[in-house]
Parts: structure tokens; C-alpha cells; sequence
């Protein structure tokens, strides 16, 4: 169970300051494909990096698994998400350095190099990315790039995955191939956030909300 109570988030820039998130209240309770809409700037992004304890809010409650977010500290947040959290973006960030099965290892850090090997093999193999397993990024298609990104999030075996458009930059065939790999991922339990503001995803929702300046307007 995830619960935000009276989160808010505000920034202070040069030119003012932005109230990213207005009091926001909401349950995301254990296995459901929640989809959070609205318009560019509406909070979005913002809202998905307080639940994966990458930023903390400036006022509310953030809890997953009644653990108090806000109250742990730099090392508990990085430790809880990598044991729970997969995070899928839009613009895919890989190494462009690295092929795609290092891509993929590096996201179980240096313990236990063997099985993390036989992990990144069998994830590319079910994402279709065997014959890639040796290209960089930059020889990848985008479709091809957000598949790797899939499987370095699902690496950990997480609970929940955050995904922040993660089909804004692809065709309407490999946004609905995502969509399907995010799907199954919670046919098996697992819970999906999912920011966007493309419909095509709500097909695969059990829950759907609508932010619009950093407020929640139904759910």
C-alpha cells in the first residue's frame, strides 16, 4: 500500500515560486495499474519522484508499507528502491557506453555476477532483445531502447514500477508493446504507476486520476 497525505511540493526559482503539488491525497493499494493524466507541467513527474523516494516533498506524508518516507534517510530511500521500486522514463537513459546487457547487469550492482547474468539473459530474451545483447544504444531503435529500459527495471524483481511516459517517444506499435510488457508485469502482481497523457493507456488501468496544476481533479 502506498499512501500520500497532504502532499505538497513547491520550487523556488529565480522567477518566482512554482507549487508543483497541491495537498495531494491518494491510496495506490498493493497490484493495481494506476494511471495518473494530465497536460504537460501539471505534476506529473513530480508526483511519481515523491512515491519512488527520488524527492521529497516540502510538506504531507509519503508512506509505502506504512514506512515513513520522509523520515528515512539518503542511504534507506536508495536501499528501499532498489529492493522495490523499477523506474521506466521517456527518454530511456542508458549509457550510451554501454550495450544493452551491460545496460541491463548494471542495475544489480557487483554481487553475484553469475546470476545477475542469467537474470539480464532471460529478461532480454522474453523483451526480444537476445540478437542485441551486444549493441549500444545509439543502434538501437527507440522502440528497442525503451525494451532494455523495461528489463533494467525489471531486473530487481521490484514491486512496483514507475513509469513517466514511457511511450511518448515511440510509434503506435511499440507504445502498445510497452503497454502489454507493463501489463503483464501486473497480471503477476506487480503494482504500475503510469504518468502519461495519452489514452491509449487507460485499457490497461484499474484506476485512472487526473492532475492539472498539481492538483487531483477525479478519481
Amino acid at each position: 500500500m502506498i499512501v500520500l497525505e497532504n502532499v505538497g511540493k513547491t520550487y523556488h526559482t529565480r522567477t518566482g515560486t512554482v507549487k508543483a503539488l497541491r495537498d495531494i491525497n491518494l491510496s495506490i493499494e498493493k497490484g493495481r495499474f494506476l494511471v495518473v493524466c494530465g497536460p504537460s507541467g501539471s505534476g506529473k513527474t513530480t508526483l511519481l519522484m515523491i512515491i519512488g523516494a527520488m524527492l521529497r516533498p516540502t510538506n504531507g506524508v509519503v508512506s509505502i508499507e506504512r514506512r515513513n518516507l520522509c523520515e528515512m534517510s539518503v542511504r534507506e530511500r536508495a536501499r528501499l528502491r532498489a529492493d522495490n521500486i523499477g523506474f521506466i522514463f521517456q527518454m530511456f537513459h542508458l549509457i550510451p557506453y554501454l550495450n544493452v546487457f551491460e545496460n541491463v547487469v548494471l542495475a544489480g550492482g557487483a554481487a553475484g555476477k553469475s546470476k545477475n547474468a542469467a537474470c539480464a539473459e532471460g529478461l532480454l530474451s522474453q523483451l526480444g532483445l537476445t540478437e542485441r545483447a551486444f549493441h549500444k544504444p545509439a543502434q538501437l531503435s527507440a522502440g528497442e531502447k525503451q525494451r532494455v529500459a523495461i528489463a533494467r527495471a525489471m531486473f530487481n524483481r521490484p514491486r512496483i514500477i514507475l513509469a513517466d511516459e514511457p511511450t511518448g517517444n515511440l510509434d503506435p506499435d511499440n507504445a502498445a508493446a510497452v503497454l502489454g510488457y507493463l501489463s503483464e508485469f501486473h497480471r503477476t502482481g506487480g503494482t504500475v504507476i503510469l504518468a502519461t497523457h495519452e489514452l491509449q493507456a487507460h485499457k490497461f488501468a484499474d484506476k485512472v486520476i487526473y492532475l492539472r496544476d498539481g492538483v487531483i481533479q477525479a478519481h
